[in-house]
């Protein structure tokens, strides 16, 4: 077995990716948009939000939109794709990467947060810690698995210097 590839127990066979549950965009997006239903149909529609939520949630997206961008601009540099089901040929630790390990994920929970606040969902807003704990569990903590095995001390070293979130 190759370095990286991870053999599955029922049938044998390797692959070269770490197996995530589903695409991260997508728990975020199916997280948020059950919320915004929720409370369309179950409450009618939340208020408007204010002024001050309004200001909070344009801060938000920029933000998100700053490192989902970042992360996906260094990707593209060093030749790696970003899509989590595809082999990763390279460990991207510069710009947004010597903050967070994952700042694809910190953008889009920013996005998500943003959006959630925009439209004044209180309960999409709520359902954004069940959301992160799903791309955590079955996202994050594949990734970290696949990529100690496929990189080995390099990651470990990266790892140890920079943290998960922020």
């Amino acid at each position: 077995m190759a370095t990286g590839e991870i053999m599955t127990a029922t049938s044998g066979e390797t692959h070269d990716h770490p197996g995530v549950i589903a695409p991260p965009a997508l728990v975020f997006a199916g997280s948020w948009a059950a919320g915004v239903l929720a409370d369309r149909y179950a409450s009618g529609w939340p208020l408007p939000p204010a002024l001050p939520a309004k200001v909070l949630a344009v801060l938000l997206f920029g933000a998100g939109v700053v490192f989902l961008a970042g992360a996906l601009g260094l990707f593209r540099k060093a030749g790696t794709r970003p899509e989590p089901w595809q082999p990763t040929t390279a460990i991207v630790t510069s710009g947004v990467y010597r903050v967070t390990r994952n700042p694809m994920y910190v953008g889009m929970a920013l996005v998500y947060a943003a959006l959630a606040l925009a439209l004044g969902s209180l309960v999409a807003f709520t359902l954004l810690p069940a959301a992160v704990l799903v791309i955590h569990r079955g996202v994050i903590l594949r990734e970290e698995q696949y990529l100690e095995l496929k990189f080995g001390s390099e990651y470990r070293a990266y790892k140890a210097r920079v943290r998960r979130w922020l």
